[in-house]
């Protein structure tokens, strides 16, 4: 029940001040950091660092600062310029492969953009565009139709896989 409770403080920007607030507010009701830390499951040192923010900066000190992260390093301009390339063939570009994916997409922009992204980075961009990633299903070589619908993963439409026990049975 704690852990629903804390999840939901950190839920909005406007629970998280109130929270930050409640905590200088019991410091300021002579309660110490550890005491303070232990009762609402926040670290000793971020109580500390709240009631620093507030003594220099008032209230203002106890709402959220902004968080910019790290610099993307595609532009916009780059994205498009990928998410126009993701609509044709790997193989217009000297790429191997008929199909886009991870490992493709990051030697194409490696190759033309001079970027290097991980594969999974890759796999993001392609669901940032509204691509879905669809392997095709292997075909065994020199097989009827019959025995191609056989090794098929997914039973044939309107039937129900039925499932055995586990164990003996």
């Amino acid at each position: 029940m704690l852990l629903g409770l804390q999840d939901e403080i950190r839920r909005s920007e406007e629970s998280r001040y109130d929270h930050r607030l409640h905590s200088v507010f019991l410091v300021a009701q002579s309660m110490s950091c550890h005491q303070i830390s232990e009762l609402l499951g926040d670290a000793r040192r971020t109580v500390a660092y709240w009631v620093r923010r507030f003594e220099h900066d008032e209230l203002s000190g106890l709402t959220e600062e902004e968080r910019p992260g790290r610099p993307r390093r595609l532009s916009e301009e780059q994205i498009q310029g990928i998410d126009a390339a993701l609509r044709m063939q790997p193989t217009d570009f000297g790429l191997t492969g008929n199909l886009w994916d991870g490992k493709t997409l990051s030697a194409y922009v490696k190759r033309q953009r001079d970027v290097s992204l991980g594969t999974r980075q890759c796999q993001r961009l392609f669901r940032q565009l509204g691509f879905h990633l669809r392997k095709p299903r292997p075909v065994i070589a020199n097989a009827s139709a019959g025995d191609q619908a056989r090794v098929k993963k997914t039973p044939p439409a309107g039937k129900k896989r039925t499932r055995r026990p586990l164990g003996d049975g």
